[in-house]
């Protein structure tokens, strides 16, 4: 059988459609390039700033926190007083070792018990997943995130927490996190907390005083530790039950950088 070679005036066309599709689709690739730079020049510069940031707070206090300029904003003040941690009664850091994280000392990070419990609970559908921040996490969150559960937040929380970990260690870690927490309306830190509900120096706190701080810590405009109600009575035995199990000698004979 004879078949016809395509002619130069059947192959003109053809040609003519793969330019026409060649130059089409450059500028679409040419934009998935520019998109694909720009976003990892994106993550490159977050991850360099996000270190820069640790380093620098390892040796200078926050000066402030997305929560702090959120509650501005609400309306509330900004009342904090920078303490270092040996300036802080050891009471109120073994109560919040005990009321927010018992495992401090033991984990770098995460506690992936809780982790995976609080998974469990959240895939059989019988609440939200909560209950596996530890103060580490709280720290990250606290200092560099905004408040939320949302699942990128969580991933950027995940981040600050590794690197806060290893470049501070546990002793500025719950330094921090007792310098910058929220007690109240614009109440920020464990000295101006004292102040506010004690009339005394976070150096001062007795026992009793400490625990119901740190009861207070899950709900700090609805719980006042001055006149604590039948919630913050119950969580302040359930710290007192956890002392025990949070390091008797102070301060914080663990992890690294203690």
């Amino acid at each position: 059988m004879n078949s016809r070679a395509p002619s130069r005036r059947d192959a003109a066309p053809a040609a003519h459609q793969r330019r026409a599709s060649a130059i089409a689709e450059r500028p679409k690739s040419g934009r998935l390039r520019r998109i694909g730079r720009i976003a990892l020049y994106a993550v490159i510069g977050f991850m360099i700033g996000s270190i820069v940031l640790v380093a620098l707070y390892r040796v200078v206090p926050p000066p402030g926190t997305p929560l702090m300029l959120l509650r501005l904003v609400q309306g509330y003040g900004i009342d904090k007083s920078w303490r270092p941690l040996d300036e802080i009664s050891p009471h109120l850091i073994r109560a919040v070792m005990a009321g927010e994280d018992t495992r401090f000392c033991r984990h770098r990070g995460f506690d992936w018990g809780a982790i995976v419990t609080a998974w469990d609970r959240y895939q059989s559908g019988h609440g939200r997943l909560l209950g596996a921040s530890t103060i580490s996490m709280q720290t990250a969150k606290n200092v560099f995130l905004w408040p939320g559960r949302d699942w990128l937040r969580k991933g950027f929380e995940a981040w600050f927490t590794a690197l806060i970990e290893l470049a501070w260690g546990k002793r500025r870690i719950m330094e921090i996190y007792v310098n910058v927490v929220e007690w109240g309306p614009g109440i920020y830190g464990a000295e101006v907390a004292a102040r506010y509900y004690f009339r005394k120096s976070a150096d001062a706190l007795n026992p009793e005083e400490a625990v119901r701080l740190a009861a207070a810590l899950p709900d700090p405009f609805g719980w006042s530790p001055r006149r604590p109600g039948r919630r913050l009575l119950a969580r302040s035995a359930a710290i007192r039950g956890n002392l025990p199990g949070v390091p008797s000698t102070l301060p914080l004979p663990c992890g690294r950088g203690a």
